[in-house]
């Protein structure tokens, strides 16, 4: 039912399309054969609005993927540069909410770990909307900031690293089985900022996965139960991702080709001094404004990957 809705949806926005096509063409016909220039300026601005649109349903049409229509689960974790990659790993967290946000999809933090000074250690975002996977995916991999930093005294330039991790949701328990015997449970008092409740009561949940040893940690609701839920969505999310990896190592050796470490694999440098730019290392997609892309203007790096994706 819900790849029908999808389709029916689907169908309706390209019918929608095709009579505004028609549309505009008789209004072109028209405005042409009375020469109303204040009419076939504005069939040019509605041809452009449409141009654009159309953009965009093309490269939604490119997300083919099994998992890309589905909802993400999106972490982040600062690396290296001490208290700049921890300020800049909320940076990116706030980047990526932003930019939900401007799409209509809806956000919601599930844990987050803040720094010691300033910033956040790790973040948990799931991202709700059709084709958040799809367009997210590209985000995963490590993120490079150059620019003066804040919190030294000096005012030096400084870099600092974060990781972003992105994985499908599981929809599911035929694609990701949790046998309750292989999971472990930790309670304990959450952390960092909170109610009189969070802190009192151990609200906050460790979930391991004994077979593969993965941990997930939530603490950011009050209930228990809300924050064991939580674990559990992630920690799906984290096993369906791990399987869509080994399948893609198997292939890439049927292929021949060599398939690095993630942490390895630097996909974007953020700069803020002695200039301002962000590029993408995979696409060469370069733009000036730097806050622009920081406030959540992500469509055209995310554009120029998929384009980059379908050429590949």
């Amino acid at each position: 039912m819900r790849r029908l809705s999808d389709i029916r949806e689907q169908v309706s926005t390209w019918r929608s399309v095709e009579s505004r096509v028609t549309e505009l063409a008789g209004l072109f016909e028209l405005a042409e054969s009375e020469s109303d220039s204040e009419v076939m300026q504005s069939v040019a601005d509605d041809v452009q609005q449409l141009a654009s649109e159309l953009e965009d349903m093309e490269l939604e049409l490119a997300l083919s993927g099994e998992y890309d229509r589905r909802d993400a689960i999106l972490a982040i974790h600062s690396g290296a540069g001490g208290t700049d990659a921890q300020d800049w790993a909320e940076m990116l967290l706030r980047m990526y909410l932003r930019w939900a946000d401007k799409r209509g999809y809806k956000a919601e933090v599930l844990d987050s770990m803040p720094g010691e000074e300033a910033g956040i250690k790790s973040a948990m975002v799931e991202v709700k909307g059709r084709n958040a996977y799809g367009y997210l995916r590209g985000e995963r991999g490590v993120h490079r900031l150059v620019r003066i930093s804040p919190f030294d005294a000096s005012h030096a330039r400084h870099t600092a690293f974060t990781l972003v991790e992105v994985m499908p949701e599981a929809e599911s328990d035929a694609e990701v089985s949790l046998n309750p015997d292989d999971l472990k449970y930790d309670f304990f008092r959450a952390s960092g900022h909170g109610g009189q409740n969070v802190q009192k009561n151990s609200t906050a949940v460790r979930v391991t996965h004994i077979p593969t040893g993965m941990t997930v940690v939530c603490q950011n609701e009050r209930s228990q139960g809300r924050n064991k839920e939580s674990a559990l969505k992630v920690l799906e999310a984290r096993l369906l991702e791990k399987e869509l990896a080994k399948q893609a190592e198997e292939r890439a050796k049927i292929k021949g080709e060599h398939v690095s470490a993630e942490w390895g694999n630097q996909i974007r440098s953020y700069v803020l001094h002695p200039y301002k730019m962000v590029k993408d290392l995979r696409t060469n997609y370069e733009t000036s404004d730097a806050e622009s892309v920081l406030d959540g203007n992500l469509d055209e790096l995310l554009r120029a990957y998929q384009k980059a994706t379908i050429g590949a």
